[in-house]
């Protein structure tokens, strides 16, 4: 039988590069706390054993709620370590949602903070099958296992601790959508999904071992350590990116001079804007990538201005279900294809990932459960983008009506996922995304989809972002905040610009009605994408 765990790449990175600075977060005093590879190895040890040692098994399933850093990166490795399911969700996304996600799996313990054994216990109830639990702080009436005395009394586990041979398939993970275009679901993950993340990401990007990245999204500060790179921990809420203070993304960026790092288009978009102010810059960033939604070419023409020169910008596309997908670089966008974007073309994302495989077939808002009984469109012509690899998840935990929806098994028995992203493929088999597939307004005459729409109104220069919401064509508008109109006479001078702007393009010709927002509603993960569904109930 063929093993595999994810957590077996943190191990050979500690054999190769044991002296080296694994992980790097700030402190209270000012500096960093760093643990090298050596150390992160050890550390995951103890605690994988010290779970294994406590009754808890390979194949339980553990919620983690702990704050990004050392200790959430150690136990993610441990949990994978012990053959122990991960299950993480995103507390952005309201109570009520996270409680009806964390019931729904049935999770066997809780890893988390004490507020969060506290709110636990008022609500046991919920989750009856909880019964093995570990505190990182101060462990107070609740019992079950420490971080903190598993690390002083566990030294013994070090050397004498075996990795849980897992298979392929063995469930490593359930990580939960944001929700942004409907309920949450639980992403089911394999250590083999994984193991392909890191192996194709390090392989597209040309990552090297010895690298240093500001980690600015959590999922792939995990990738880090299984390739060999210092992650750096900035000082932010990673829940929050477009609040960060970018002064600090650029001292820390400077005072590790990094070499890469992975980030949110809100968060590059306020990195971008401080250093054309102040005129500082990120002098040894060669590979910067915005990750979690589309980047508009302005924000990358700004940050390429702001990195090494010889520094590259990438913008991969994905899903939670299918990650990565695609990649395209800054220099393709703003020397080919923005121009085509402002046209209304869409947005390109780029060429495909090795090991995925995609095709573009008609729309539909029914099931299809066998391939054959899907239409697949030639070049050119907008469809729905459905694709399959080692990368892409198979199903979502206990959601058979959204397993139905998502998936799709062809003659030799591979799951096709449906990305629920409409667009259409070029002669060079880039795709070209134009936009979520629920997005899209169907009128008797045409179907117009949001962001070729949307890319009409963007060229207005008093307008940040536009949205088309609803289910009549309907565009809200969000100015840049120095040209939000003042007063009545402001907005209706602004509309009137909108509309005979609209008319000029057949794509939007059909569009009568403007709305104008300070701010729109956007996601709770990235900050970046916009909340249709939101807008269009107001």
């Amino acid at each position: 039988m063929t093993f595999l765990n994810i957590a077996a790449r943190l191990t050979e990175m500690a054999q190769c590069y044991p002296e080296l600075p694994a992980i790097a977060e700030p402190d209270r005093r000012g500096s960093y706390k760093t643990v090298t590879f050596s150390e992160l190895d050890d550390d995951t040890n103890r605690i994988a054993a010290a779970l294994l040692e406590n009754g808890i098994q390979p194949g339980m399933k553990l919620a983690l709620f702990v704050r990004y850093g050392i200790d959430f990166i150690s136990l993610v490795f441990a949990l994978c370590k012990a053959g122990v399911t991960l299950i993480l969700i995103d507390p952005g996304m309201g109570i009520p949602r996270m409680l009806r996600c964390l019931a729904e799996v049935e999770p066997d313990g809780f890893i988390a903070v004490p507020p969060v054994h506290l709110a636990r216990l008022f609500l046991k109830h919920q989750f009856p099958n909880a019964k093995h639990h570990l505190t990182v702080g101060h462990r107070w009436f609740w019992g079950g296992l420490s971080l903190h005395q598993i690390r002083k009394n566990a030294n013994n586990f070090r050397n004498d601790f075996k990795m849980t041979e897992t298979a392929p398939d063995h469930l490593a993970a359930i990580i939960f959508t944001s929700g942004s275009t409907g309920l949450p679901k639980g992403v089911a993950f394999t250590h083999r999904i994984f193991d392909t993340q890191a192996a194709e990401i390090a392989k597209r990007y040309h990552i090297q071992p010895g690298e240093i990245d500001l980690a600015c999204f959590p999922f792939f500060g995990l990738f880090d350590a299984a390739m060999g790179v210092t992650a750096v921990i900035p000082d932010m809420n990673p829940s929050r990116p477009a609040q960060v203070n970018p002064a600090k993304i650029v001292e820390a960026a400077n005072y590790w001079k990094i070499t890469q790092s992975f980030a949110s288009p809100a968060l590059w978009n306020r990195v971008a804007d401080y250093c054309t102010k102040t005129g500082k810059r990120l002098e040894t960033l060669r590979r910067a990538v915005s990750a979690g939604a589309p980047v508009s070419a302005a924000i990358l023409e700004k940050l390429k201005h702001c990195i090494h020169p010889e520094g590259e910008i990438f913008t991969p596309y994905g899903a939670t279900e299918a990650l990565p997908t695609a990649s395209i670089s800054a220099s393709e966008i703003l020397n080919e294809t923005v121009t085509r974007t402002k046209q209304g073309a869409g947005v390109c994302v780029g060429t495909r990932f090795p090991t995925i495989s995609w095709k573009i077939i008609e729309i539909t808002d029914t099931p299809i459960a066998r391939l054959e009984d899907a239409n697949e469109l030639p070049v050119g012509e907008i469809g729905e983008i459905i694709v399959t690899g080692d990368q892409v998840t198979t199903h979502y935990v206990n959601r058979p009506e959204a397993n139905a929806a998502a998936k799709i098994v062809d003659t030799e028995n591979r799951l096709w996922h449906r990305m629920g992203d409409v667009g259409y493929f070029d002669q060079q088999d880039r795709f070209w995304f134009c936009g979520r597939k629920v997005h899209r307004v169907v009128t008797p005459e045409k179907t117009l989809f949001s962001i070729p729409c949307e890319a009409i109104f963007n060229q207005h220069p008093k307008i940040f972002r536009s949205a088309l919401a609803g289910s009549v064509p309907r565009i809200f508008v969000e100015p840049f905040p120095e040209f939000f109109p003042k007063n009545k006479t402001e907005k209706q001078k602004l509309i009137t610009e909108l509309l005979e702007l609209a008319q000029k393009n057949p794509l939007t010709e059909s569009i009568k009605e403007i709305r104008i927002m300070r701010h729109f509603p956007v996601d709770v993960r990235h900050n970046v994408k916009i909340n249709r569904e939101l807008l269009a109930s107001l």
